[in-house]
């Protein structure tokens, strides 16, 4: 499922990077390296954020991110949770990603979940602010995970998180 750049008619994966606002997004965007040569498209909680994640390199023909948008919700907020789930679904169904990652925290749990659903490449990296044990979302996306980070040491495990360093 890779799509053919205009300029160096390559192959390049469509990346989707999606977190909450704020940590999360902050730790997402020091990931940018890794997905140099992609189709990157940042999916955001708020439109505040658009500016800042444009200025992260794009796509292999120099065009800046595309941002996309999802609610956010947390578990005590139900019929918000349901309408991120829906919104979710909508998305990964839209935009046919190859990689899905997340930071966190429930908008990143739904993608990956339904990115895994349709064949998506997927990696969860726990925020560096779960440092005494995995995040909720963090453990909930772990069956879909391709691959399942933290960013503490003394928290991986033979079965799962793996350490691969810090972001921060």
């Amino acid at each position: 499922m890779h799509r053919r750049t205009q300029q160096t008619d390559t192959l390049s994966p469509r990346v989707l990077a999606v977190s909450s606002g704020g940590g999360h997004l902050a730790e997402l965007r020091r990931l940018s390296p890794a997905w140099d040569g992609a189709e990157l498209t940042y999916v955001v909680t708020e439109p505040g954020y658009t500016d800042d994640v444009r200025k992260d390199p794009g796509t292999p023909d120099g065009k800046p991110p595309r941002v996309l948008f999802l609610p956010d919700a947390n578990k005590a907020q139900k019929l918000r949770l349901a309408r991120l789930a829906l919104a979710a679904l909508w998305m990964i169904l839209r935009e046919r990603p190859d990689v899905v990652i997340s930071t966190g925290a429930a908008p990143g749990y739904f993608a990956i979940r339904f990115g895994k659903m349709l064949g998506a490449r997927t990696i969860w990296v726990d925020s560096i602010a779960n440092a005494e044990e995995m995040s909720v979302s963090a453990t909930l996306a772990r069956p879909f995970c391709d691959l399942w980070l933290t960013q503490w040491p003394h928290l991986a495990r033979d079965n799962g998180p793996a350490y691969a360093g810090t972001v921060l």
